[in-house]
């Protein structure tokens, strides 16, 4: 997964580095027929780190 996030702070984390500032989020996560909608809290430190894994790995292609 590192190799998707060159260019970021994260481009050399560990997955426990990758896990705690990216993944382990205060978050409402809301499901509907076409989207996915990801509300971060107020108070979350990375967000601008957030963004851009979030378009980093966007851009890769979805095998099914």
């Amino acid at each position: 997964m590192s190799r998707r996030l060159e260019g970021t702070e994260l481009a050399k984390a560990q997955c426990s580095g990758i896990r705690l500032k990216v993944l382990k989020i205060g978050a409402l996560i809301r499901i509907t027929v076409r989207k996915v909608w990801i509300s971060l809290a107020g108070g979350y430190p990375f967000v601008a780190l957030f963004q851009q894994v979030y378009e980093k790995l966007r851009a890769v292609p979805v095998k099914y």
